[in-house]
């Protein structure tokens, strides 16, 4: 499977898991009920996406006015920190306000979301890739 109906599936099978499974996470670490962590974890996932989106063109238009060309470790840091840090500057006041918690347990909130989201990320493309075959990109 290659291109959009790649995506389209890679990105639909991340985020149902992903909703899944966070809601249950922050069902438990924040004491409230799955179907109010629910509602956090659906906004989140689209606020994740919607920001994906923005977040790539900026950064691709940045990239495409550098005189260095390529994604060295640098670059890759850049653009994680930049990523990961823009989804922190919304979801913490986000996760503040949803479960009554202050600024600083909903960042504890987010910083446990982000570490679950780094090795689920992981996990989730080994096996995205055991099922579907590598894209063309990689082949």
């Amino acid at each position: 499977m290659q291109g959009i109906q790649r995506r389209v599936v890679y990105v639909s099978l991340y985020e149902l898991i992903a909703i899944a499974v966070s809601s249950v996470l922050l069902a438990l670490v924040s004491g409230q009920g799955t179907g109010h962590a629910s509602v956090a974890a659906v906004a989140a996932s689209v606020i994740a996406i919607i920001w994906n989106i923005v977040f790539n063109t900026l950064f691709e238009r940045w990239e495409a006015r550098q005189a260095v060309r390529g994604r060295n470790v640098w670059r890759r840091v850049a653009h994680a920190v930049g990523f990961e840090g823009g989804l922190v500057l919304v979801l913490v006041p986000m996760f503040a306000w949803w479960f009554g918690v202050s600024l600083w347990e909903a960042f504890w909130l987010e910083a446990g979301l982000i570490l679950f989201f780094l090795i689920y990320t992981f996990v989730f493309n080994l096996a995205f890739d055991k099922v579907f075959g590598l894209p063309a990109s990689a082949q």
